[in-house]
């Protein structure tokens, strides 16, 4: 193996590995759930836990039955700004549970 002038990241290198494998989806999929917190913020996540993503449905479960109706109202920002934060529609709807 020849060394090169210009080394890559590491990151650089999964998701071009990613992409040649055709895993694209399913590493968006695990970035969403990376993002969750920083885009819904402490209070969100400290009442919710991430369940899984597929098909574009993200499952959280949530802390209670308060929780739950108060997430459901803020739903479609959530999901906008999740897709924001990605660079393109991954989360199509999310199920609070």
């Amino acid at each position: 193996m020849a060394r090169t002038k210009d080394p890559k990241k590491i990151s650089a290198i999964v998701v071009e590995m990613c992409h040649i494998l055709g895993m694209e989806e399913a590493r968006q999929q695990f970035r969403t759930l990376q993002i969750w917190n920083s885009v819904v913020g402490e209070a969100v996540a400290s009442a919710t836990s991430l369940d899984r993503f597929s098909d574009g449905q993200l499952f959280i479960r949530v802390k209670n039955p308060a929780w739950r109706m108060e997430l459901n109202y803020r739903k479609q920002d959530i999901i906008i700004k999740l897709n924001d934060v990605l660079g393109q529609t991954i989360v199509k709807e999310i199920i609070f549970r």
